[in-house]
């Protein structure tokens, strides 16, 4: 926990930035009747029946000190599909950084292995060494600003039926286009000092 805190602390280097990343899943789910419109005093109303088809799989990229973030829709989580989110990281979005600052939970798949899985090791090795991981303690994934992030847009966009991985990422896509016109940076305030008070009951107890 204190290192991910000591992570946040630190001051922007566009050469060296703090990126956070997660992924969720979301199921699609199709009407099987239309929906009655909308009148006067009476919303739309839906169907409780509903056809399930499918799932997709929500990357989120996240740079808390720029208020930027970036998505992409697959059709799996595997450790090829993390592998090939983070080469576009380093090859594509940050391309120009000399180090890439990546905050994350550990989840299986989230390892320098995925790597080697998906590329020869001489590229695996290539991107690896452009990455400076630190991992979310487990339990600690609010930690992790991506995940922040992640629970806005459900919120915000997902939190209805949609009935394909088309209608998903043109409607992620928009959501994505318009937080990132008025950026605004994350306002981290937990510190290394608040969480020695506020959480002391996490740390061990030393006889004097």
């Amino acid at each position: 926990m204190e290192d991910v805190l000591e992570v946040y602390q630190r001051p922007y280097d566009p050469t060296r930035p703090v990126v956070c990343m997660d992924e969720s899943s979301k199921q699609h789910l199709k009407e099987v009747r239309l929906p009655l419109p909308p009148k006067p005093g009476v919303p739309e109303r839906f169907d409780t029946e509903y056809e399930r088809n499918g799932t997709s799989n929500i990357f989120m990229f996240f740079e808390p000190l720029v208020g930027q973030r970036y998505t992409d829709v697959t059709d799996s989580r595997t450790a090829v599909d993390w592998a090939l989110q983070i080469k576009d990281l380093v090859d594509g979005r940050y391309a120009a950084a000399t180090c890439i600052t990546l905050v994350m939970d550990n989840l299986n798949t989230h390892v320098g292995g995925s790597l080697y899985k998906a590329f020869p090791p001489e590229e695996a090795r290539r991107i690896l060494k452009k990455l400076e991981i630190h991992y979310t303690p487990k339990h600690g994934s609010w930690l992790n600003m991506a995940e922040i992030e992640l629970s806005i847009l459900s919120r915000q966009c997902l939190n209805r039926r949609i009935p394909h991985q088309l209608s998903m990422r043109k409607e992620i896509k928009t959501w994505e286009k318009k937080r990132n016109a008025c950026p605004k940076p994350m306002d981290w305030r937990f510190t290394t000092e608040d969480a020695r008070i506020k959480l002391k009951k996490l740390y061990p107890t030393l006889e004097p």
